[in-house]
């Protein structure tokens, strides 16, 4: 159960440019912004609960099992269906408008999402 765990956000590269080039609105731009977001993975072999709680209580969760077609919801709030990958290691998913992968790296979680030549770090701590 590699991913498994509760993270907490304890950083970011290229927020700003990132959301702005996806379209997010200025409202969820600043809502996001040095959020301390609390990530929880559960993983049950190819299953996977993916659930971030925001500040003042918004959430938002997506289950999906590797190599299956899964209902999905962004950052924003968009609902889409995606395909979520393992590749070496990392979980891969293409949502609309952006590339999205997560991994493990020195028992922190790394998500990498790419759009237009804009990539977006968020690393979070292992609190659970």
């Amino acid at each position: 159960m590699a991913f498994t765990g509760k993270y907490e956000f304890e950083g970011d590269e290229n927020y700003e440019d990132f959301v702005k080039k996806i379209g997010l609105p200025s409202d969820k731009i600043e809502m996001g912004r040095n959020c301390k977001i609390v990530t929880e993975v559960v993983q049950n072999g190819n299953d996977f609960t993916w659930t971030q709680h925001f500040p003042g209580g918004h959430t938002t969760t997506n289950t999906f099992t590797i190599g299956k077609e899964a209902d999905m919801e962004t950052m924003g709030g968009k609902k889409f269906k995606a395909t979520v990958k393992m590749e070496d290691g990392k979980i891969v998913a293409d949502f609309p408008n952006y590339h999205h992968t997560a991994e493990i790296c020195g028992g922190k979680l790394v998500e990498t999402s790419t759009t237009s030549g804009v990539v977006y770090k968020r690393t979070s701590k292992r609190i659970a």
